[in-house]
């Protein structure tokens, strides 16, 4: 039986601190019974008992509250410390087991028991764990950074298990339960192994730590450079005056609450406010926030124009700034009237359709002064994507509102006029479709809360008068069309022309070079010749230009000479200024012709009076077509030559001409395209002419479409028509019965020259047409060639609808 080492010693409980043998170390005692146990054992020259306590809190230790495994130890020094500390410095020697307590007060006196250590072998493994350690403590040094370099030193030195375990243990930081786990283990290799996971556990540890401290290092660095930054700017903006981000708040806050925003809009703002007090001054998203707050700001949430409901004043201006638009004036006061009777009416959306120059924008600013509106005129010509309408989201870099709320904005009320002029003129792709975000836009029952997308708060539009424009409805949407009320604008006629020349177009033209009005004098003659002779135009851009050039040329002359103080310009000495006359009227044939009618056609710039011509030669029954002509025409032509053949008997025509007889029906001016299908009854009557020999009567023009039964159908275009053929000197126009109501539309000086006449079937107009009298039969199949027409200037290429 092994005889056990027992022995009676002063005891002394670590708190927080351990010992180990073979080990000096130094630390600070300050409990009393703790003093009296090393002047025990330094007097009586006994070793000392250190063991660690198992709770740091307990004062005065038993057993129970102390491990059991310790070190025997030796006292090598005692050093007072001011106050009632000392410090000792202890040789650790052996490992003990405490085996009892003798004595608790007035300090501790135990009986340990000295422990053996196991024998350790060479083993390849306990070589590697070794270098294990080495490479795991190197690790730790670096990661650490606190040890000095005598213990790297010692540890590489050492070859021991044991004790390498028991030196790493006692000078790195561990916790007090992994150390006293290391001085439990007797099994040097076993404790080794222990000593081996702690350092690898340290490591991760450290690594980790070092990462957060690099981030943190990185953060106040940068923090630190920000804060030094936002100090130099908060001292230039103050030396600027611009003051700094606090004061800039501030003034944000009181902006909100002075706006008397609705309730929702000043909840988001004080949001966004909120969020922009947290962002660094110079950030691109307190950037983002501060464009967001300052647009914000700027909408006219609840301000709004008086709104003038005066019918008779409105006239008035109206009147003053447009010369005939007699529909548009008239669809404004009704507003007007209705606005006055109930006021609570909701904004209304007219589109005014027309070709160009013809006042649809000019009408609109006139609308908006009659109204005491602010207006804004929004180009929608070329807008392919929906995002210009709604607009970006605000996240996007460089957003912005869509144009509806930026033309509210720059309006400054939330009652505007906005014009949304060339509407027929929106484009689209496969990705968007601006056409149908402005749906909601022109609904009056939807755009009462109309949401950009930059802005995401509701805006009501119901109170904004919206006006638009287009040259041709073929183009807008049937469901953005249905949305709008359409006012047709027409043609000029030439007398409108005139006095819109003289009461408008003149005196600005005047004002604008500097004349007066008796330095440059014209006589109605002189624009007369101008409109008719240097412009052909639905509207009067270009005969502004021309008086544009008129005034230029004025202004030279009186320059020029001081004699001359006054121009004087009339029908006589026009082509002086302007040149030669570019414009010809159609010269009529002084006697009837076979095969020969003046036709009248629509165009984009007006009415045209338009030969058909056609000539008939023996053949195999071919119908020849010239004179780039449409689909529509052609069957037109095929139509009046099937009526024909069906009426050859009452119209005294052989019954097979159309086996016999070449047909050739041609249009003048080949280089211009023609369609529609009003030329019927012209070409019908031509037709007949030339099969028969019969002339058609001068001064006569007609229009109108022909069916297979000989009906004639009405037709568009008639004001601009007729208006073509009082132009060309025509004294007699037929137009079909159901075009009779749209007579009254015509102007007044056109009905009071011209003597119409009205038909419902291709019999009558022949009988009205066709003058029998002047049949000659020599010339039955040749009379169909007209006389040579006078050369004339080339047209425009304009397509012209019959």
């Amino acid at each position: 039986m092994k005889e056990t080492n027992v022995m009676q010693m002063p005891g002394l409980a670590l708190r927080g601190l351990t010992i180990f043998p073979n080990m000096l170390l130094h630390f600070d005692v300050g409990r009393e019974a703790s003093v009296r146990a090393l002047e025990e054992a330094m007097e009586r020259n006994q070793p000392l008992f250190l063991v660690a306590q198992r709770d740091m809190a307990v004062e005065h230790p038993k057993k129970e509250d102390l491990y059991s495994t310790g070190t025997i130890s030796a006292v090598r020094q005692i050093l007072r410390m001011p106050g009632d500390n000392v410090r000792v410095m202890v040789d650790g020697m052996k490992r003990g087991r405490l085996v009892s307590v003798d004595q608790e007060k007035p300090f501790l006196v135990v009986q340990a028991e000295e422990l053996e250590e196991t024998p350790v072998r060479g083993s390849a493994r306990t070589e590697a764990l070794v270098r294990q350690c080495y490479e795991l403590f190197e690790q730790y040094n670096e990661l650490s950074g606190r040890l000095t370099p005598d213990v790297l030193l010692t540890v590489l030195a050492s070859e021991d298990p044991g004790y390498l375990a028991d030196y790493i243990a006692q000078n790195i930081v561990l916790r007090g339960e992994d150390k006293q786990a290391i001085l439990d283990e007797l099994k040097p290799v076993r404790r080794l192994e222990k000593i081996n996971q702690l350092l690898r556990r340290e490591n991760e540890v450290l690594e980790i730590d070092q990462d957060l401290q690099n981030k943190i290092r990185d953060s106040m660095n940068q923090n630190q450079r920000d804060y030094y930054l936002r100090e130099q700017i908060k001292v230039i903006q103050n030396e600027l005056g611009e003051g700094d981000g606090e004061s800039e708040i501030a003034e944000y806050r009181e902006k909100i609450a002075a706006a008397k925003l609705p309730q929702e809009v000043e909840d988001k703002l004080n949001k966004e406010l909120r969020r922009l007090e947290k962002q660094p001054y110079g950030s691109s998203e307190a950037a983002v926030q501060r464009n967001y707050l300052d647009v914000c700001l700027e909408m006219p949430w609840t301000t709004k124009t008086k709104e003038r409901i005066n019918v008779e004043k409105a006239r008035k201006i109206l009147d003053a700034n447009h010369y005939g638009l007699e529909k548009v004036k008239e669809r404004i006061l009704e507003f007007l009237a209705v606005k006055q009777l109930a006021p609570q009416l909701r904004g209304q959306i007219i589109c005014l359709v027309g070709p160009p120059g013809v006042g649809k924008t000019s009408i609109a600013s006139s609308v908006a002064k009659a109204l005491n509106r602010n207006m804004t005129r929004i180009s929608l010509g070329g807008v392919h994507d929906e995002a210009e309408i709604r607009g970006h989201r605000k996240t996007y870099v460089g957003a912005m509102p869509g144009r509806i709320m930026n033309a509210v904005r720059q309006a400054g009320s939330a009652n505007p006029l906005l014009l949304l002029d060339e509407i027929d003129k929106l484009g689209s792709d496969h990705r968007s479709d601006p056409a149908s975000a402005l749906l909601e836009v022109l609904d009056g029952e939807q755009n009462a809360s109309f949401r950009d997308h930059f802005l995401e708060l509701p805006f009501d539009l119901s109170d904004v008068l919206f006006i638009t424009t287009a040259n041709n409805l073929d183009t807008v949407p049937r469901p953005l069309l249905d949305r709008m009320e359409v006012i047709e604008l027409t043609s000029y006629t030439d007398e409108e022309k005139l006095q819109i020349a003289k009461r408008h177009l003149l005196p600005r033209e005047l004002e604008r070079h500097g004349l007066k009005k008796s330095q440059l004098k014209m006589t109605d003659d002189a624009i007369r010749e101008c409109i008719v002779g240097y412009t052909k135009e639905s509207g009067v851009r270009l005969l502004e230009r021309k008086l544009a050039a008129l005034c230029r040329k004025a202004a030279k002359e009186l320059v020029s000479s001081e004699q001359v103080k006054s121009v004087s310009i009339n029908g006589d000495n026009l082509e002086k200024y302007l040149g030669v006359r570019r414009y010809h009227p159609e010269r009529l044939s002084k006697t009837p012709l076979v095969g020969v009618v003046n036709g009248l056609a629509w165009t984009s710039v007006g009415g045209e009076l338009l030969e058909v011509e056609v000539n008939v030669v023996p053949g195999t029954g071919k119908l020849e077509l010239t004179g780039n002509l449409g689909d529509v025409m052609k069957e037109s032509c095929h139509a009046a030559l099937s009526y024909i053949r069906s009426r050859a008997q009452q119209l005294g025509i052989e019954p097979d001409f159309h086996q016999t007889k070449d047909i050739h029906v041609h249009f003048p001016e080949g280089a211009v395209p023609k369609d529609g299908p009003s030329a019927g009854i012209a070409i019908t009557t031509a037709i007949v002419s030339a099969l028969t020999g019969t002339p058609v009567r001068r001064g006569l023009a007609m229009t109108g479409e022909v069916s297979l039964r000989g009906r004639v159908l009405p037709i568009g275009g008639l004001r601009e028509k007729t208006m073509a053929a009082y132009r060309n000197g025509i004294q007699t126009v037929i137009v079909p019965l159901e075009n009779e109501k749209d007579l009254e539309e015509i102007d007044q000086t056109v009905r009071n020259a011209l003597r119409f006449i009205t038909v419902e079937q291709a019999d009558q107009v022949l009988g009205e047409a066709l003058d029998p009298a002047g049949r000659e039969p020599a010339r039955e199949w040749d009379a169909g060639v007209p006389e040579e027409p006078p050369r004339r200037p080339a047209r425009r290429n304009q397509t012209i609808q019959q």
